[in-house]
């Protein structure tokens, strides 16, 4: 389950995906971007896999995109993925299964952007943060104009994303960009693996895809429409078998097993 630049391992119902190009600080061509692809459509795809964690081998994160491979593949309008894959950047509608990621060393450009797809985020004590396209001509396209915004405020997404300056996992924490800061890269990778593990191990797979599709239902359609779906969702999940096994549980004083049915 290993392609040329992204391994993939499965641990239990956790599918563990590595940014695998380290002589190259993990900076993505187009064949890396196809593979993640591909790994990011198996976690979609695989019903048994009930979160997915992305971090990266080697010294760093990723130096972001090899522009003199991909740069022009992206000013003619040609990027495309593998069948079956999905948008690296998680930016292609509503995805079901969560996603922790990990990041140390330098995570430069898309690694902020991939970090931003994610739904829960993780860093290294040292990592070095950059979003320097305005320094090369371009801007953001990966969805971080649109992502750090919203999840950082205003003014700490506009400090960094227009002047390009570097900045700390201390800063990456107070902005919200990370939720927690670990004291090196193996620290980080297993605290994201514990975290993956707790979704997906002790939580029941129907509610996280639904508390996972209600936040962005409200964040993509708004408040409104997302409160209308609150009650018949919810009422769903109580006529299915996780639900009826959730209450046993409580009542057998037991942790729950969950099917995902």
């Amino acid at each position: 389950m290993t392609s040329d630049t992204v391994s993939l391992e499965r641990d239990g119902h956790v599918l563990l995906i590595g940014l695998n190009r380290p002589h190259k600080r993990n900076s993505f061509d187009r064949g890396m971007l196809a593979d993640l692809s591909s790994a990011y459509g198996l976690l979609e795809a695989d019903d048994s896999l009930r979160a997915g964690v992305l971090f990266a081998h080697g010294d760093h994160f990723t130096a972001g995109l090899d522009l003199v491979d991909v740069g022009p593949s992206i000013a003619a309008g040609e990027l495309e993925f593998p069948e079956g894959g999905r948008d690296p950047w998680r930016l292609d509608g509503e995805w079901t299964t969560p996603v922790v990621a990990a990041a140390h060393g330098w995570c430069m450009t898309l690694g902020i952007e991939l970090l931003l797809a994610a739904d829960i985020r993780i860093a290294a004590v040292g990592t070095r943060f950059t979003q320097l396209e305005v320094q090369r001509g371009i801007y953001p396209f990966g969805g971080a104009t649109i992502r750090l915004p919203r999840d950082a405020g205003w003014g700490n997404a506009m400090r960094w994303l227009l002047t390009g300056d570097e900045f700390d996992a201390t800063e990456a924490h107070r902005i919200g960009l990370v939720q927690e800061v670990a004291d090196d890269a193996a620290a980080t990778l297993a605290r994201a693996r514990e975290i993956a593990h707790t979704i997906a191990d002790r939580a029941a797979p129907l509610g996280v895809r639904a508390t996972l599709a209600s936040a962005q239902r409200a964040r993509s359609q708004g408040e409104v429409t997302a409160i209308e779906r609150l009650r018949p969702d919810v009422a769903a999940l109580f006529a299915s078998a996780d639900a009826a096994e959730g209450v046993q549980s409580f009542i057998e004083r037991r942790p729950a097993k969950f099917s995902g049915r």
